[in-house]
């Protein structure tokens, strides 16, 4: 609802280089390829939205998010710093920049850094004391007043600068495909940044202002404002982390704010590109800062750093990675960093040995609650996941490891799958030979509730054919009081 569709830094830099050889010099060259890049990328968003592609953002989980949104406010408050001292900035990637912020911190130029510190607190006191209130635009407002009107612009203040007024013309790209080489690759590229820039943005602001956000939808939304951006002679658009997070700020809770932004910026083209050349750079680096400030949550990283240090592990490996590699391949990091996770939980799941809860026909794990009842010439125990071909070698040593340690003879071993939703082809042979085994040795093994893509996994192996029908009726307890 909040999410600002605009220019980021990330396309902008991958858009500025990358173009910067295919135009070959010539400015009207430069921006047919930047237009024709938008209208590429609105193609591909259009196909991805029809071929619903649009999963490939579930491997980005709330840890990673995180992790995300911290790395984000860092990169993103970095690049406004050396406006907020005064001094020049450079550099390529994170730690160059922060290198060059360093190395120029003795030039600091003190009038600008006390007008930028004290817009700071003029902002926090703003959302503290009159929260919803346009207090920013007064802030810019009076920025510039001062600025043109003072001798503060002698104080070495850098400023927007001159803007040409107007509005562009509106027109589809010249150039065609077939004109230059390169395009499809560049705006594959920025169609994965801008996808996963515009959810990830999204999916912050939705959890913050208590909605869900269908991630499908979203590319149909970007497919259409890239095409208005192709018409427009610009490049690729995307939500970003900064603006949206300054929209949100400012009071926005609906797209309409779009609007009402996109109509502000066209009569500030037409008449106001006079008076906004003054607009300090200071001013707007103070107003990024205090909004990206909520991006670095450091209360929910404490938090998941005492709940689970696999899930601040893969926070941090995603703050790491957008910090040292960018945005687009710091996620992609952190999103294998997630898959990793996933398989690393499920190659090696929870494995209970159950017993029965005293009065009751309930089965729960021995480790946790030591009063359950075992019961004699029994093994009962349930694997907490799904039985896959990348855990079945872990199962089957657990299994072989409690009847080989057991301290009586054992006449049954019973398997409850109802925490196993699903089995594969390896899991299903994984039964059928623990069957045939256990049989070989005079131990029963009985199967308890098994889902029913589990069971016509199981019968598909012609486990049925040895065992008997394998019914969703049969429960744990009874296989125990009619063995």
């Amino acid at each position: 609802m909040q999410l600002s569709i605009g220019p980021t830094s990330a396309i902008s830099l991958m858009i500025g280089t990358t173009i910067a050889t295919m135009a070959e010099g010539d400015v009207q060259r430069w921006t047919e390829i930047a237009s024709l890049t938008a209208l590429v990328v609105a193609i591909i968003s259009t196909l991805a939205y029809l071929l619903r592609i649009n999963s490939i953002i579930n491997f980005i989980s709330e840890s990673v998010l995180l992790g995300f949104k911290a790395g984000a406010a860092i990169t993103i408050a970095l690049t406004q710093l050396p406006k907020l001292f005064g001094v020049k900035s450079g550099g390529k990637g994170f730690f160059e920049s922060l290198s060059e912020f360093i190395g120029h911190l003795p030039e600091t130029n003190l009038s600008v850094l006390i007008f930028g510190l004290t817009a700071i607190i003029l902002l926090i006191a703003g959302e503290r004391f009159f929260p919803g209130r346009p207090v920013a635009i007064v802030l810019v407002v009076t920025s510039i007043i001062l600025i043109s009107a003072t001798s503060l612009s002698e104080s070495g203040f850098s400023v927007t600068g001159f803007m040409p007024p107007g509005l562009p013309e509106f027109h589809l790209p010249s150039l065609r495909l077939t004109d230059v080489d390169g395009v499809i690759p560049l705006a594959f590229a920025c169609f994965l940044l801008m996808y996963i820039e515009s959810v990830s943005a999204a999916k912050t602001l939705s959890r913050e202002g208590g909605y869900e956000i269908n991630s499908r939808q979203e590319l149909l939304a970007l497919a259409a404002a890239n095409l208005a951006t192709a018409f427009g002679q610009g490049y690729p658009v995307s939500g970003g982390l900064s603006q949206s997070a300054v929209n949100s700020k400012a009071g926005a809770r609906t797209p309409m704010s779009l609007v009402f932004a996109s109509a502000t910026i066209a009569l500030c083209l037409l008449f106001l590109t006079g008076p906004i050349k003054y607009l300090p750079d200071v001013m707007l680096a103070a107003i990024v800062l205090v909004a990206v400030s909520s991006l670095f949550d450091i209360k929910e990283l404490k938090k998941i750093w005492k709940v689970s240090r696999m899930e601040f592990s893969v926070a941090v490996i995603a703050m790491a990675g957008v910090i040292v590699f960018g945005i687009l391949k710091g996620v992609v990091i952190a999103a294998v960093a997630s898959v990793i996770k996933i398989i690393s939980s499920f190659s090696d799941p929870h494995f209970a040995f159950v017993g029965r809860m005293s009065f009751t026909k309930s089965y729960t794990d021995i480790s946790r609650n030591n009063d359950n009842e075992t019961i004699s010439g029994m093994l009962l125990f349930r694997v907490e996941a799904s039985v896959l071909y990348f855990n079945v070698e872990n199962i089957r040593n657990r299994v072989w490891e409690e009847i080989i340690n057991s301290q009586e003879t054992l006449k049954t071993v019973i398997w409850d799958l109802s925490t196993s939703p699903y089995v594969d082809i390896a899991g299903s042979k994984l039964i059928k030979r623990l069957y045939i085994d256990l049989k070989s040795k005079g131990i029963a093994l009985k199967i308890a509730e098994a889902h029913a893509s589990v069971r016509d996994m199981l019968r598909a192996e012609e486990l049925e054919f040895l065992y008997g029908h394998i019914s969703r009726k049969i429960s744990v307890d009874d296989l125990v009081t009619n063995p």
